[in-house]
This record gives C-alpha cells, structure tokens and sequence, in this order.
C-alpha cells in the first residue's frame, strides 16, 4: 500500500511498479483511492505483485494483510484506515516522517500535527523491527533543491530494506519510461537506497549541506525571544518603540524572577504578546517587507525570469467594498515596488499626526489592544503570585487568537477579548480562593 498526498506524485510510484512488475513478466494489479481530493487530499494506492497475472484474485488489500506500507505522508500513513492494514512482526512500514499540513489547518488556525502521537501508533501496530523513519522531503529538498524527490526517496529505502519483489533494474527503467524528470527520480531512488543502509551517512551530509537561516531558528531561551523581537522593531518603527516594548517586558521579567527564581512562561507570553500588538502588519509593514531586498532576492532564488509583477491587495482608500462591507482587492502593477520603497521610508510617521494611515477605524483599533494589553501587563505584574502564575501566562496569551485582517480579524478580537475577561475572571479568582485558604 502507498500512501500520501494527492499532487505529490503518489499514484506515479505506483505506476512506476507497475511498469516495473512488467518488464520482469510479473503480474500487478493497482486501485488508486483519492477521494473528492486529487490535489491535497489523503491517497491511497492498493498495490498487489504476483508471478503470475492470474494469481492475483484481488486488488485491495484487506486488514493485516499489507507486506509493505510506503508512508509518504505521516498524517495519511498514521490513519485509522491504514493502520488497519498492517500485519505487526510482517508488514513494513517505511514512513516519511516530514511535518506537511494536511488540509485541516485551513479550518482551525490553531491546528498542530500530531507527530509523536502518530508515529507511537505507527510503531505500536508494525513493530519496531519493522517500521523505518527518515525525512524524505527534506532530504529530497536539500539533495536535489526539490521535495517532489520524496517519494523516490522512500520508494529507495523500501527497496533496500527488501520491501518489494522487483529488481533495481526494472525499477529505475520504469522511471526512465515514465518520462518526468527520470535522473532526478533515479538520483533519489539511490539516494534512498543509501538512506537505508547508512542513514547516518546521509543525514550527516543534510547537516553539512543545510545553510543556517536565522529567520526560520527557534528560539531557545526567553532572553533570545526578547532579544529578536527588539531587534525587529528597530527596524520595523525605531529604537524608541523597541525601547517601549523591552522595557514593558522587563518589569514582567522582574516580577517572576522574584516568585520564580528566574523569567520563565510568564515572561515569554508577555514578550511574545505585546510584540505581537506592536508589530502589526499595516501599509509601512507591507512596503518595508517589499522592499528591503528580502522579496526581490527570493523572487530571483526561485525563478529565473518573469514576464510581470502583480500584487492584489485592498487599500482602504482605493478599494470599493462587496456587499457585505468587506473590501474587494484589486491588481496592481511592478510600479508598486517603487511605491513601496517610498512608504517604508516614512514608517516612523507611524502613529503621529501626519500618519494618513493612522485615522482608519482598524488603525484605531490596533492601538486599542496595544494600550488595553500594556494595561494588563501592569495589573497582572501587580497581582500575580505563585499560586496565579499558571492562570497569568494564559491571561498574558490571549492575543495570539487574534488572527488575520479587516473583517476577519474584527471577529477575531471580539472572540479573544470574550475569552480574555474568563482567564481575567479565572486570574483574580485565584487570589480569592488562596485568601480563603490562608484564613
């Protein structure tokens, strides 16, 4: 059985044993399962390999009855659906272990994948004998600059390990009769096959090859959480906002070092909280991004050329509104890029009387929660206690339910401030019910 995301060539593997079992006079039989989904959505390709055509009776494999199980999606691979199929101590399970977001992020912005909960049941139902991980798209990705090499990758690793009944032979001339990007495909095919014998080889060479992006690291220590988002209001207004912001955060930092010993999970929601109030994604945001260089150096790092610029957005003042109030985008030309250099250069008239931008409703809006969050820095730093602790890092993180823009986001805050007066609620009920007790 193969498993994975439609648009990721999925049903190909399955076509390419197919030819395979072929050129070796074998008899194949495939059912491709996709659902309403080509694109994105969970697939599922029944595979059976015989001698003989007429030894194969059926296509779809029943529960337990999978020899091999090619995950090339975690999520699809760790379902219920196949999980089903596996036979533990004789299926194996060569999973692609690359954290893809399924279509259900798009619907609950508050979505995670659930990686080690999916790879328990994988091994629980399989056996650890029999079950293989390896990134195959980020092994695709840094070996050949493209992750669609995934699942020849993985393809490789089953191959090796002695999961299909097929010679390297006919394999890699089926991926040359198939046409699509054949020396890439075979390149990743061995690449996988390599994988399985020393996987620690390969990975080290991911390592080696893997150039540092400062952007993408996480943050390891809550002073580094401080220390990049002072940086980045620097230059996102000035070293005066980036003042503001280090200095609301310090009083907070104080405040638990003298209950905690030192600035843990109430620090960190502040510092991550108010940064996300201040650094709001407005019209001068929008331009600096454009225009400092970032956007020009990635259009050019993924395309060699282009015929055309086209960015659709909705400025308030140039946008006519549908007929639910909402503001309709429009198309604008390549000239915006030089718009843009000129807006970012007068982003430190952000806020100020002579901020055009700053009389919008949703402008008003955004200085609203800054001000009503910097409020309840001071109110929780002055209450909290050990006892409150817990209840004031969920009352601090609030505003990350605060998503998207214009309509969408006014919803948002409606329903983040309704959870935030419960957690504010929740905060003070604490010091009433450790009052009770003390008495």
């Amino acid at each position: 059985m193969i498993t994975g995301v439609g648009g990721t060539g999925v049903v190909t593997i399955g076509a390419i044993l197919g030819m395979a079992a072929h050129l070796e006079g074998k008899g194949c039989g495939m059912i491709d399962m996709a659902g309403l989904a080509q694109k994105g959505g969970a697939v599922l390709s029944h595979v059976r390999i015989a001698a003989r055509p007429q030894d194969i009776t059926a296509i779809r494999v029943p529960a337990g009855k999978a020899d091999l199980v090619l995950g090339c999606d975690l999520v699809v691979s760790g379902s219920r659906k196949v999980l089903a199929s596996v036979h533990e101590g004789k299926t194996m399970f060569v999973a692609n272990t690359a954290e893809i977001m399924p279509g259900d992020f798009t619907r609950n912005a508050d979505f995670s994948l659930p990686i080690e909960r999916l790879k328990r049941e994988i091994l629980k139902a399989a056996g650890e004998d029999r079950t293989v991980y390896f990134d195959g798209t980020g092994a695709a990705t840094r070996l050949f600059g493209n992750a669609i090499a995934a699942n020849m990758f993985m393809l490789g690793i089953a191959f090796q390990k002695g999961g299909l009944p097929l010679s390297e032979e006919a394999i890699e001339r089926a991926i040359e009769l198939n046409g699509q990007a054949a020396e890439m495909n075979i390149a990743a095919f061995r690449w996988g096959r390599r994988a399985a014998h020393d996987p620690g080889a390969v990975r080290d060479l991911m390592a080696a090859e893997r150039e540092p992006d400062p952007v993408r690291r996480i943050s390891q220590t809550v002073d580094e959480v401080v220390e990049r988002r002072v940086q980045f209001l620097t230059e996102y207004q000035s070293r005066r906002y980036a003042r503001r912001y280090r200095t609301r955060v310090e009083r907070i930092r104080q405040v638990e070092e003298k209950l905690a010993g030192k600035p843990g999970s109430l620090t960190d929601a502040a510092a991550r909280n108010l940064f996300k109030l201040m650094a709001i994604k407005d019209e001068y945001e929008v331009a600096r991004l454009y225009s400092n260089g970032a956007f020009t150096a990635e259009l050019k790092n993924q395309f060699e050329s282009w015929d055309r610029l086209e960015f659709h957005m909705a400025p308030p003042v140039l946008s006519k509104r549908d007929k639910n109030g909402h503001l309709q985008k429009r198309r604008f030309g390549a000239w915006m890029m030089r718009m843009f250099s000129v807006l970012a250069s007068l982003r430190r008239l952000r806020g100020t009387p002579l901020d055009a931008f700053s009389y919008q409703a949703e402008r008003r809006e955004e200085r609203r929660l800054l001000r009503d969050y910097e409020a309840l820095l001071d109110e929780v730093g002055g209450a909290v206690t050990q006892d409150r602790l817990e209840a004031g890092v969920a009352l601090l993180s609030y505003p990350g339910k605060i998503r998207g823009y214009g309509h969408v986001k006014n919803a948002s805050i409606r329903a983040a401030e309704k959870e935030r007066d419960g957690l504010k609620r929740a905060f003070l009920d604490g010091e009433a019910i450790v009052a009770q007790a003390a008495e």
